[in-house]
């Protein structure tokens, strides 16, 4: 293991319990939110993909209607979403739909940032296609690090862009990463969640996060 990675893995158990014990309060009032509002289960748990593709659990606070995907295949979540209730509008604009993940962080499954935790086959939207995200060429460059809580796709593009567009930007982290944008990227997300522009973000919102986009995309072009 590379001293970045070390770093990185004891800076995701030291804020990982740490966050874990400050938002604990909040975890019991989002909780009885959830069940006032839409009755149980509180938490929703998922498949997802890891780092080299290895599948675990990943936790969540419910925000969509029980049984929001019976009988039908998984799809991306649009910023307009019907399924998704009162309580988890406020929780996904605000990303506290994702607190539980601080157990994946702390289990090892995830870190603070990387890119984003994804399922393994999911239909995409504006598709009518299920896509396995094992048959994306560059799906294995992308999973040598562990997903994140947060990462530079999640911050900059919005939720529901095209994955191949999330997919470049993932890789242009993974090839970039480093202590000091992980912080950067931390305070980027702290930025967001605070305007809750987590479902309709625009650069106006991200005037310190504009200078980062315009350097990926021309690293992007440069190729």
């Amino acid at each position: 293991m590379q001293a970045k990675e070390i770093i990185k893995r004891i800076f995701d158990l030291t804020f990982g319990l740490l966050g874990l014990t400050l938002t604990l309060p909040l975890f019991l009032l989002i909780s009885l939110l959830i069940i006032l509002q839409d009755g149980y289960p509180v938490f929703y748990s998922q498949n997802r993909t890891g780092k080299l593709g290895k599948i675990f659990k990943s936790f969540k606070f419910r925000s969509m209607v029980q049984g929001a995907e019976v009988n039908l295949v998984p799809i991306q979540a649009e910023e307009t979403d019907k399924r998704i209730t009162r309580s988890g509008n406020w929780l996904r604009k605000s990303a506290m739909d994702e607190l539980p993940q601080l157990l994946n962080i702390l289990k090892g499954d995830m870190s603070f940032v990387g890119p984003r935790t994804l399922r393994p086959e999911e239909k995409e939207v504006g598709s009518n296609r299920v896509v396995s995200v094992f048959d994306y060429p560059d799906f294995q460059e992308r999973s040598k690090v562990r997903p994140g809580l947060t990462g530079i796709a999640q911050i900059l593009l919005p939720r529901d862009a095209p994955r191949e567009a999330k997919f470049k930007y993932d890789l242009w982290y993974v090839k970039h990463q480093s202590f000091s944008l992980d912080i950067y990227l931390i305070f980027l997300s702290f930025l967001v969640t605070f305007m809750r522009k987590w479902e309709t973000r625009a650069d106006k919102f991200m005037v310190l996060g504009c200078w980062l986009r315009k350097r990926v995309e021309k690293d992007l072009v440069n190729g």
